[in-house]
């Protein structure tokens, strides 16, 4: 089952749902205002609302409409790259949705060419936490469950990011509703 990944919206993103692709009850994830990949107000963003799907997971859904290809009906290598960084640091911050982290390193392995218009899948997963930094994965699913590309990460924690809740606020940092 690919998470997420109905009928895309509007913004080309699919529909949120409430359980994940391993059965789990999921729980949305703040959005920014300004990110590439999640900022609700990026005029050429991508849009995408993730959820905690579990201890260290995190998933998300999406259709990436024609304006992200880079072959035609191919979604360019680093659309794809951020969507899967984006996705385990969102492992990351499962449980923590204030635990902000930055990536120290991004390995990928591009498996398919992903296709632009159809349902996608994003998971995002934790292995190791050790003090500040931590290891992960994420894949993109294609519709058929079979993975597009996938990526192993290093993370480290984001000592510089605002910790007060009212000016995470103000920068926009928050649930928004669908």
């Amino acid at each position: 089952m690919i998470p997420n990944a109905n009928e895309p919206a509007a913004s080309g993103l699919a529909p949120e749902t409430d359980s994940s692709s391993a059965g789990e009850r999921r729980v949305k994830q703040p959005n920014s205002r300004h990110c590439f990949v999640c900022g609700l107000e990026n005029p050429v963003g991508l849009k995408l609302t993730f959820f905690d799907a579990g201890p260290n997971r995190a998933e998300a859904g999406c259709t990436v409409p024609e304006k992200y290809q880079g072959y035609p009906g191919v979604v360019h290598g680093g659309v794809v790259a951020a969507m899967l960084d984006e996705v385990v640091g969102r492992a990351a911050m499962s449980g923590d949705p204030n635990h902000f982290t930055v990536t120290a390193r991004l390995q990928l392995r591009y498996r398919k060419p992903v296709p632009v218009g159809v349902p996608l899948g994003l998971v995002g997963f934790i292995d190791r936490k050790k003090g500040r930094v931590a290891t992960g994965r994420s894949e993109l699913k294609l519709p058929d469950g079979t993975i597009g590309a996938e990526a192993e990460a290093t993370l480290v924690d984001y000592s510089d990011a605002p910790e007060d809740a009212e000016r995470l606020e103000q920068l926009g940092w928050r649930v928004y509703e669908d």
